[in-house]
């Protein structure tokens, strides 16, 4: 099986980056509630692939940029328990599971078990300049490949399209 990957090294960013071990705030449950006190913010790391568009970041250098949280399967089942059950992971690949995005792993893409699955249901917008710097510690690192990032981009843009109708037409009989 093709890899959907290829190794890139340097500090540009382009959509479909895969941008491991990023730092990302942690707001607590009732963060701005009090007001006029200082709060405190926790910091985690998460493994993130970008979803701004390349041709914005290489033209505007925008102060932020969007990004959705990449997890292993097992990572995202531990999460998420529903996904354990058989046949979830199946839907995931055929995108019928709205806000998921499956990808195969850099390093085995014939094995469905090591895939990689996108959550677009949690965008993360980081600053530019701290991922580029990321992205030069990081050394090589992966990108996607076209066509799989053409893919990816149309699985993200759609789900951001959908719209919900108050009411449908009657099915046919």
């Amino acid at each position: 099986m093709e890899s959907y990957w290829v190794e890139h090294l340097g500090d540009d960013l382009a959509q479909g980056d895969l941008l491991p071990n990023c730092l990302i705030p942690q707001f607590h449950p009732d963060f701005g509630s009090t007001s006029g006190q200082e709060e405190r913010v926790q910091v985690a790391q998460a493994d993130l692939i970008v979803v701004t568009q390349s041709c914005d970041l290489i033209n505007n250098k925008p102060p932020f940029v969007a990004l959705c949280p990449i997890d292993t399967l097992s990572s995202f089942e531990i999460a998420n328990p529903r996904f354990l059950q058989k046949g979830a992971w199946e839907e995931v690949r055929k995108g019928r599971r709205e806000g998921l995005h499956m990808l195969c792993a850099p390093s085995a893409p014939g094995d469905n078990r090591k895939a990689l699955v996108v959550d677009f249901r949690q965008i993360i917008s980081l600053p530019f300049n701290y991922l580029a710097s990321h992205s030069q510690q990081l050394g090589v690192r992966y990108r996607l490949k076209s066509p799989f990032l053409e893919h990816y981009s149309q699985a993200f843009a759609r789900f951001f399209m959908r719209v919900g109708l108050p009411s449908a037409i009657p099915p046919f009989k």
